[in-house]
């Protein structure tokens, strides 16, 4: 009776995980719609809608800037949207680079009916860079990537025709990122959850872990990247974030922001962020004289 007993309690702690493992695969992957508004009176600029063969009508705003200057994609967050990029949009926009600020698939304005983590949002980001091609003609083209948004700029086929990179704290593979967000929330043991949580993958978006892996991508693209990373980031640990570093290619960069957690490291250290930012591209996408 006493095992009995005992295996019935396992049997409803298991099934009382899993159930719960389910409903959070249903919230991390519902869309994060969000109205958007006009452009700010502060930035010049337009709102424009493009297709994206993630299937979705992808709504954002271009800032035209100065011809040579080069041109820069803001490629945001996972269930964030264009207007956490906007400050990064306006110290570009002053320094005269053209800049697209847009909403990827199932975020923001841009249709879409699940968040699929980088796979979808991937061609998303296609279809920002040939976008920017096409209305900011001749220019040098750079990203910036915040998490999911690096993510969707490196696991992004053909590889996106750009000149450099910014990635921002991105993930190596899904399951690690899954397993840092587990073992925040519930402790350590919680890592043993991971393949539950993974696994859902399949039945709620028709794809596997094995295609959201930016670290089996980040050694083929040879374009210079800028690598800037939280040294107290939990989400992706500064240990996954020198895993991402070593794989890259030259020419490549690394800047480790002190103190900075899974935020947004234009906040975290504004001053410093631009300076770095600013150099970066200047170096790579700049054909004019200053």
């Amino acid at each position: 009776m006493k095992r009995k007993t005992i295996i019935s309690c396992a049997l409803g702690v298991f099934l009382s995980c899993f159930i719960g493992i389910w409903f959070a695969g249903s919230s991390l992957s519902a869309p994060a719609h969000q109205s958007i508004g006009s452009l700010p009176a502060d930035l010049s600029g337009m709102e424009v809608q493009f297709s994206s063969e993630s299937g979705a009508t992808i709504h954002g705003w271009f800032l035209p800037g100065k011809k040579g200057a080069g041109a820069i994609v803001l490629m945001h967050g996972v269930r964030a949207n264009r207007l956490s990029m906007l400050d990064r949009s306006r110290f570009l926009a002053h320094a005269g680079y053209s800049v697209l600020l847009f909403d990827f698939q199932a975020h923001g304005e841009s249709t879409g009916e699940r968040i699929t983590f980088g796979y979808l949002e991937s061609r998303d980001a296609q279809a920002a860079v040939n976008f920017l091609r096409s209305n900011a003609h001749d220019e040098k083209i750079g990203v910036i990537g915040v998490s999911m948004g690096g993510a969707s700029a490196l696991l992004a086929s053909p590889p996106l025709d750009v000149n450099a990179m910014v990635l921002e704290m991105v993930y190596p593979t899904i399951n690690q990122a899954i397993s840092n967000r587990l073992t925040m929330r519930l402790g350590g043991w919680a890592s043993t959850l991971t393949p539950f949580l993974a696994w859902q993958l399949k039945p709620r978006l028709g794809i596997d872990s094995e295609v959201l892996r930016p670290i089996d991508h980040v050694g083929t693209i040879s374009v210079p990247k800028l690598f800037i990373v939280g040294a107290e980031d939990q989400h992706t640990t500064i240990e996954e974030s020198r895993q991402m570093f070593n794989a890259a290619r030259e020419p490549k960069e690394l800047w480790i922001v002190e103190g900075a957690k899974h935020v947004d490291l234009y906040w975290a250290s504004k001053r410093d962020y631009e300076r770095r930012v600013l150099d970066f591209f200047e170096r790579y996408l700049k054909s004019i004289d200053p």
